[in-house]
């Protein structure tokens, strides 16, 4: 079996909306089983309910968890063309897994939601890959091969760096059918590579 994880942090269901379709996606390749969970968050909660968080029941997930996955999937809002804070701190407490080399050759990928077209989407995408090679992972991108991110009769998130969603400055927009074709495509594409790899690596270790 081949065992993905979707961790994400979102703030008002954008990002958390996107999770879910990238799960759906990376379980249509047969063989995966897939996790969806949250980075704990670090927002005081009266700032939450002030600000008007959504409640996020989804399962917490531990730093050291990572290590049993063969894909990794990361969904994040945009802050100031930077991974959000939450998604940030998560990863500043995986310096284990980085030292015993846990994480080296596993599938990487990212997802995120940004308030404007050039708000820092592509920045974001581009910025939280960099943490996820020095853990040695392998990135998979959006490749063109999803052909609806070439679109231009409406707006659309996403990017050759992954996917996304555009949220509007004031949040209102939902993330839309392309937008979440391409999650569920980022998904299964993920998946479809992690699949791959550790069949590989099962024949090298039976050789």
């Amino acid at each position: 079996m081949t065992r993905i994880l979707v961790l994400y942090y979102s703030s008002y269901g954008h990002v958390r909306a996107m999770a879910k379709a990238v799960a759906d996606g990376a379980a249509e390749v047969p063989g995966t089983v897939v996790d969806v969970k949250r980075v704990p968050e670090t927002v005081p909660e009266a700032v939450r309910q002030s600000s008007g968080f959504i409640a996020d029941d989804t399962t917490e997930a531990q730093p050291s968890e990572l290590a049993d996955y063969d894909g990794i999937i990361f969904g994040t809002p945009t802050r100031f063309g930077l991974m959000a804070g939450q998604m940030k701190q998560f990863l500043d407490q995986a310096g284990g897994l980085w030292a015993r080399n846990a994480l080296v050759g596993k599938v990487g990928a990212v997802f995120a939601s940004t308030g404007s077209q050039h708000g820092g989407h592509e920045a974001t995408l581009l910025s939280t890959q960099i943490p996820l090679q020095h853990f040695g992972m392998l990135i998979a991108g959006l490749p063109y091969s999803f052909a609806g991110q070439t679109t231009s009769e409406r707006i659309i998130g996403g990017a050759p760096y992954g996917a996304g969603t555009i949220a509007g400055a004031d949040g209102s927009l939902l993330p839309n059918e392309v937008d979440l074709r391409g999650a569920r495509f980022l998904g299964a594409h993920v998946a479809e590579i992690a699949a791959k790899l550790t069949a590989g690596a099962a024949l090298r270790a039976a050789a």
